[in-house]
């Protein structure tokens, strides 16, 4: 997704520009901090406090001029609106949040508006349209079978979420005056991993992500992805 990402702004900003970056659920700050290394002002809203203290403490052991260019409020995306100005932002990302909002259009309907005309939105989500795949190759049929009819499922956490669909996204987008200008696939090959399992190191490391990496921009691979990155750009 990093890579991704960069391309993205690559595409749409001027080399060098310093940009104003939004992270709505900030989580541990793995995004917003590299974001602020390349020199970005970035501004992180997350809503668990436990979070907001573990990025704290992470954001304390960044040099100085790192710390400056990193803000961090305590809240929920779907109040943006009130803690921003309307046009407040370059880019605005939204990853791994939507699966936990019941209703995610008024929330994005938000984040369009504090985003600059031709600022970027970046949305990560689970992919409804691939649910059944993961119960599936795992042999669980039931769980796979249930997922053809339903968005809802149970994450690795045992949290109850809902997954999106590209179709519904890129209508929702368009409503909002941030059109999808690009989509890839993420974690195509990959997702049966457990979550403890340990990555390759070197050339094969090098190979997994090259592999992804064009999964991820191919069809029919990308459409099969366990989550799906989604560009919006503010018209």
């Amino acid at each position: 997704m990093a890579r991704q990402l960069d391309e993205q702004i690559a595409a749409r900003f001027p080399v060098g520009r310093r940009l104003r970056v939004l992270d709505v659920g900030l989580g541990q700050g793995t995004q917003a901090l590299r974001l602020a290394r390349a020199g970005h002002e970035v501004t992180g809203l997350e809503s668990d406090p436990r979070m907001v203290a573990a990025v704290r403490q992470s954001l304390a052991t960044e040099p100085e001029g790192i710390q400056e260019r990193v803000r961090i409020i305590e809240g929920d995306g779907r109040d943006a609106g009130a803690h921003f100005l309307p046009g407040a932002f370059d880019v605005v990302l939204c990853h791994g949040v939507l699966m936990y909002v019941p209703e995610p259009d008024p929330m994005l309907a938000g984040l369009a508006r504090v985003l600059a005309p031709g600022g970027l939105l970046s949305l990560v989500v689970r992919n409804a349209d691939a649910l059944a795949m993961r119960p599936g190759l795992a042999g669980d049929w039931e769980t796979a079978l249930a997922a053809f009819d339903s968005p809802a499922y149970t994450n690795r956490i045992g949290l109850d979420v809902r997954a999106d669909r590209l179709e519904n996204l890129t209508a929702t987008l368009a409503g909002i005056g941030a059109p999808l200008h690009a989509w890839y696939g993420v974690r195509v090959f990959t997702d049966q991993a457990g979550d403890a399992a340990e990555p390759p190191s070197g050339e094969a490391l090098h190979r997994l992500l090259a592999a992804e990496d064009r999964a991820g921009r191919t069809d029919p691979y990308r459409a099969v992805a366990a989550l799906l990155h989604l560009c919006g750009v503010r018209g």
